[in-house]
């Protein structure tokens, strides 16, 4: 009998001390979590959905108490939750030039040609892998993965096959921006009406034969306005928002564009003209 107890005893105490070793260390060398961490991530949507930079909404938290991301840089949450978290870090908030997402293509059905029927997964990641169903290689392929990454549900399809957005809902929070494979998201100064709604950067004789709003690169854009707010990327106008004072110069632009790919958003809300 002696022969089991002896063992036995041997492995309860060795427990014992092991035990009583892991509580010590536990104690000794456990990590205090700032209780701002925790308030901070109460305030949060709670979507993780990255906009921040951050992992999730818990890493954001933690990276806003360590001064790695700033107190307004939850983008989906915007003023009212950037307000909040600089009141549990008893800062001021800076204030940032209100932005919204925009689409940079019109080729909606009617509009850019078709040259092929895809069956396949329903996604637009997929059918560009397959370099897509449209002449333009750098149009709009129609298939919604910015409406269903969009956390505010600012983004529906039209019935003409162009997401639009809904610019009430809009937090610009720039997940649109990342999810489109063909970068077709950009997101411009809310004071500003007018954009260059198209990504194509081919010569004009290869736009025309594919889609009849696309930007033909005549550069008329750009030689008209001064102080180059305008300037050409190839065959791709740019418009450097930085340098504007007023609407007038994308005015000229809207009014002199020969394929009239210059557009207003307010014309564009309810998807008017793109939906």
């Amino acid at each position: 009998m002696s022969s089991i107890i002896i063992p036995v005893a041997v492995l309860g105490c060795l427990a014992l001390v092991f035990g009583s070793f892991l509580v010590f260390s536990a104690e000794k060398f456990k990590v205090e979590l700032d209780e701002r961490v925790k308030k901070i991530r109460d305030v949060l949507p709670g979507i993780d959905c990255g906009a921040c930079g951050a992992p999730g909404c818990t890493h954001f938290a933690e990276g806003v108490v360590n001064n790695k991301y700033p107190v307004n840089g939850c983008k989906v949450g915007g003023e009212e939750v950037a307000n909040k978290i600089a009141e549990i870090m008893g800062v001021n908030v800076e204030v940032r030039e209100e932005k919204v997402a925009v689409l940079l293509c019109l080729g909606d059905r009617n509009v850019a040609k078709k040259i092929a029927d895809y069956k396949g997964i329903e996604t637009c990641v997929a059918l560009n892998l397959l370099g897509g169903n449209k002449g333009c290689q750098y149009g709009c392929l129609e298939l919604g993965d910015c409406v269903r990454a969009c956390p505010s549900r600012a983004i529906i399809m039209g019935d003409k096959g162009l997401p639009y957005v809904l610019e009430d809902r809009c937090t610009a929070c720039g997940v649109c921006v990342e999810t489109c494979p063909r970068g077709l998201f950009e997101l411009i100064p809310r004071t500003q009406d007018i954009y260059i709604a198209c990504r194509s950067y081919n010569d004009a004789k290869t736009v025309k034969q594919v889609c009849s709003r696309g930007c033909v690169g005549c550069s008329l854009c750009a030689r008209i306005t001064e102080d180059e707010i305008i300037t050409m990327d190839g065959n791709l106008p740019e418009i450097h928002w930085n340098k504007l004072k007023d609407s007038k110069p994308l005015e000229q632009a809207l009014e002199k564009c020969p394929s009239k790919t210059f557009v207003r958003r307010s014309e564009l809300k309810g998807g008017k003209k793109n939906a």
